[in-house]
């Protein structure tokens, strides 16, 4: 592929546009990074740290010292880190079916929850194993214009409600991130109304958007994945939960087993991994979040309805381009695989990706499987057909592929 004229122009004109906006980006990296390194000297981080485990995993060194390092960085009194989780989807689950029991009553207040929460909840798309099997209701408080109804929180909760659970990106919705000022208010209208009703966050692709975490607002507990934000690109696998302590030790006894909890797990990946993804991951969000917003920048001049806009403040690292066909999501996931550094020959196709009601189209072409830190784009084969452009591990890499992307959905127009 080469880019027409058309693209290169639109190029310089929101390289100038949203450079001004790079600043506030850097600032906050910065201010996460000199978090993490002061985490890093008190918790007394050693090279003895990264090494690997096996069998049970007995008083593992390097997984104590991580899980202690991620509990001190997001403010929180314990924390769960460990490679045994498949993906986000997985830590969240263990969550929920590590803390609540039969009768007891789950309230999304972000609305429908994301696809595959959709499956382990169980109840507009039942899946075998699911919360709704287990006995554990389910009420859901729509958003109103892409935001949390504060006043609808009072009416949605009762006396069985014993977790309402707040996911902060958008999922395959066209609304708003939730920001850290959002998160704050809404935990505190929860406790004010039933104080022993536990807040827990939906985590994933937030990490380290903003100098504060939900758990440093008043969050009880959240969970997100190790190959999105916290992983830095780097973690090869992996999810984290960090919140209360007795939270996190009730989600460690539906990871391994009652009575066993966090004292097991080996660290067959090489813990260096965890360590320095986490420590780069400041600096890979900045670059993620400055590729975003050159991608709204560049769909938005051409006519795309874009979400957030580059002036918007942002909770998390997605952006999100309405495209209104099926042709223009292919061609655009398209263009992004092409500049890819893996597997750029291939051509992403919709395909039934378990735990997800529509066929989704992905591009991926990342060094570690599905990293959504990487750059990627995927969304759902259903109108008005929206892509979630994520990631990037560079913003010159970023550059290029939103190019690509631009560029492949104007000769689709064609």
């Amino acid at each position: 592929m080469s880019f027409s004229k058309k693209i290169l122009d639109l190029k310089q004109e929101v390289l100038k546009e949203t450079q001004p906006l790079f600043q506030h980006v850097d600032e906050i990296a910065e201010a996460n990074t000199l978090k993490i390194l002061d985490a890093m000297r008190e918790c007394k981080v050693s090279d003895a740290h990264f090494n690997t485990t096996s069998g049970y995993a007995y008083d593992d060194i390097g997984r104590g010292k991580l899980e202690e390092l991620y509990a001190k960085i997001f403010g929180a009194e314990r924390a769960l880190v460990r490679t045994q989780f498949v993906s986000g989807t997985h830590a969240l689950a263990t969550v929920l079916f590590g803390i609540l029991r039969p009768g007891d009553e789950l309230v999304s207040l972000t609305g429908k929850p994301y696809d595959t929460m959709q499956t382990v909840i169980g109840y507009d798309n039942p899946s075998p194993g699911s919360l709704k099997e287990f006995g554990v209701l389910y009420n859901e408080l729509p958003m109103i214009d892409g935001k949390v109804d504060m006043e609808g929180i009072k009416n949605i909760i009762t006396d069985k409600t014993k977790m309402v659970e707040i996911q902060r990106s958008r999922g395959y919705s066209m609304r708003n991130p939730l920001s850290i000022e959002d998160i704050r208010a809404i935990t505190a209208e929860v406790h004010r109304i039933k104080p022993d009703c536990i807040c827990f966050v939906d985590n994933c692709y937030g990490e380290f958007v903003d100098t504060l975490e939900p758990t440093q607002v008043g969050v009880d507990i959240m969970a997100g994945s190790l190959i999105k934000n916290p992983g830095g690109g780097i973690a090869p696998t992996g999810g984290y939960i960090v919140g209360k302590d007795k939270l996190v030790e009730l989600a460690s006894y539906r990871l391994t087993a009652p009575g066993m909890g966090d004292e097991l797990g080996a660290s067959l990946a090489n813990n260096r991994l965890l360590f320095q993804g986490l420590f780069l991951a400041p600096h890979v969000v900045a670059q993620a979040i400055k590729g975003a917003l050159f991608a709204a920048g560049m769909f938005a001049k051409l006519g795309y309805k874009t979400l957030p806009r580059p002036t918007d403040v942002r909770g998390d690292i997605i952006q999100a381009i309405e495209l209104g066909s099926a042709e223009k999501l292919i061609a655009f996931c398209g263009g992004i695989q092409k500049y890819s550094p893996v597997d750029s020959y291939a051509a992403p196709e919709p395909w039934d990706m378990p735990g997800y009601a529509d066929q989704i189209i992905m591009a991926a072409g990342t060094f570690v499987q599905g990293a959504s830190i990487e750059f990627s784009a995927d969304g759902p084969m259903r109108a008005p057909y929206n892509v979630y452009l994520q990631g990037g591990l560079t913003f010159e890499h970023a550059v290029i592929g939103v190019m690509g992307a631009a560029q492949a959905v104007l000769d689709a127009d064609h």
